[in-house]
């Protein structure tokens, strides 16, 4: 397995890490069998979050005895310093560990920053002091917010959407984070499911040293796939390359990351979660989408006015209004498959 040094932090890791969100739609003892599979692959970069349903009590099981075998990662939603010092002490319980490598503020609307009202910086620096984290780190889906977080030297590690379907700018902002020294942590390798040949993504990765791809799995046959090309790494052939190109051709314009910038519409349709519901139904725990209150969301998709204010406002170039049709076709007959399953 390839190590690499996550930027400032000076942790050697794996250049294969784990997104341990897949893991909320399988069993303990399925989850169990993945991570300590992964762990002795030579896998130790584990990502989670306090969102992630049960994720985090699942790692905490399955790797209590190899604590010192792997770095964990977790996220924090909280609002506030005190939501956030709650979170950290549930994610310690769960994770069944004294201390967290790496802490993320899990996609926040803006940056957070010292002295800030909302308290969260300064409380993860007094955590960090406490020897309860380790390290600062901040996820984004905003190219806008992931370039502040990245120039105000305040952050570690960033995570972010990245695979062979970028752009320029956000090939730019991880070469930055080099420059910068901040860890570049890219999750939706896959892009969330529309990839299905982890070749391709794993080839683009592999030519930035500073880059980690956080890989989700479910499934045995995923994780030893990933394992496979960690130790038989394939460079960008000219078969790769071909392959690449169709891709970027055939998925540019689906790959929604959920930034919100398309937000508010005018007739209320959640844009940024509806744009990519195939995908979540697909990786996420799918019950939590088949609701009533998300089959009424979706269905807001039927009152859309075709104004286009979404698709100018998108800094990744994407037309929901030409998309968001066939996600709800897709999710109309999921519901009907599976709603009674739910």
């Amino acid at each position: 397995m390839q190590k690499m040094i996550l930027g400032r932090t000076g942790l050697e890791i794996s250049r294969t890490g784990f997104g341990a969100l897949p893991i909320q739609r399988v069993t303990f003892e399925e989850a169990a069998a993945l991570l300590n599979r992964a762990v002795d692959g030579g896998i130790c970069y584990i990502d989670t979050a306090r969102a992630y349903t049960d994720s985090e009590e699942k790692i905490g099981r399955a790797l209590s005895g190899r604590r010192s075998e792997f770095y964990i990662a977790t996220k924090t939603h909280a609002k506030t310093g005190a939501n956030l010092n709650a979170d950290l002490e549930t994610s310690l319980k769960l994770l069944n560990t004294d201390v967290i490598d790496v802490y993320q503020f899990h996609n926040p609307p803006f940056v957070p920053v010292p002295g800030g009202e909302d308290g969260l910086y300064d409380a993860a620096v007094k955590a960090r002091e406490a020897g309860k984290i380790r390290f600062i780190g901040i996820t984004q889906h905003s190219i806008e917010r992931a370039e502040q977080a990245v120039e105000s030297g305040l952050y570690d590690t960033l995570q972010y959407p990245f695979n062979h379907l970028a752009t320029e700018r956000e090939i730019a902002l991880v070469r930055r984070c080099r420059e910068k020294n901040v860890g570049f942590v890219a999750m939706k390798a896959l892009s969330g499911g529309l990839v299905t040949d982890a070749r391709l993504p794993f080839a683009f990765l592999s030519q930035f040293e500073n880059a980690v791809p956080i890989w989700g799995f479910q499934k045995m046959e995923e994780l030893e796939q990933l394992l496979d090309l960690s130790e038989h790494p394939i460079g960008l052939t000219d078969e790769i390359q071909s392959l690449i190109q169709k891709d970027r051709s055939e998925l540019v314009g689906s790959f929604c990351r959920s930034c919100g910038y398309c937000m508010p519409c005018p007739v209320g349709i959640q844009i940024n979660q509806a744009n990519r519901m195939k995908q979540l139904l697909g990786r996420a725990v799918w019950q939590s989408y088949v609701t009533p209150y998300w089959q009424k969301e979706m269905e807001r998709i039927e009152d859309c006015i075709h104004c286009g204010a979404c698709a100018k406002r998108c800094p990744y170039e994407l037309k929901p209004y030409e998309t968001l049709p066939g996600q709800l076709a897709y999710y109309r007959e999921f519901v009907k498959t599976h709603a009674a399953k739910a």
